[in-house]
């Protein structure tokens, strides 16, 4: 049986962006039944903008860090190039909602964007299998 690769290595990112589209999904229900389709649209387009751009990081990081050595300068460098494309593709994202979607719901679409954010830089409290703390 072939195992297939999976999109997103490592526990913390796939957590995360699990919590993210939790969070969108939500936020699209909520802004739906109070605001009506054009707020669930914004609410959802919010939340993908930073659903996509935590995803490529995940995939950026992950093959930066695949190719190196894996010394802590090339793990450093490996978590700033991907940080540069995730900020890089938000600003694009942002850009092409608030210019191309004339019905945008800025409460909405900013909420979710804002609560997506929050969620994301939880991905520190997240742990990956086997990780033991040690007292001493």
């Amino acid at each position: 049986m072939k195992r297939v690769p999976r999109f997103i290595e490592g526990k913390p990112i796939a957590t995360v962006l699990k919590w993210q589209l939790y969070a969108s999904a939500a936020s699209t229900l909520i802004a739906g039944l109070w605001l009506g389709r054009h707020g669930a649209l914004s609410a959802l387009a919010g939340g993908l903008v930073n659903v996509v751009a935590g995803a490529v990081y995940g995939l950026v990081a992950a093959r930066s860090s695949s190719k190196t050595n894996r010394s802590v300068g090339d793990a450093l460098i490996a978590v700033m190039r991907a940080e540069a494309v995730k900020i890089a593709l938000i600003v694009i994202q942002l850009w092409l909602v608030l210019v191309y979607y004339k019905q945008l719901m800025l409460g909405p679409f900013f909420g979710t964007f804002v609560l997506t954010v929050i969620f994301f830089s939880m991905a520190i409290f997240v742990r990956e299998r086997g990780d033991v703390t040690v007292k001493r």
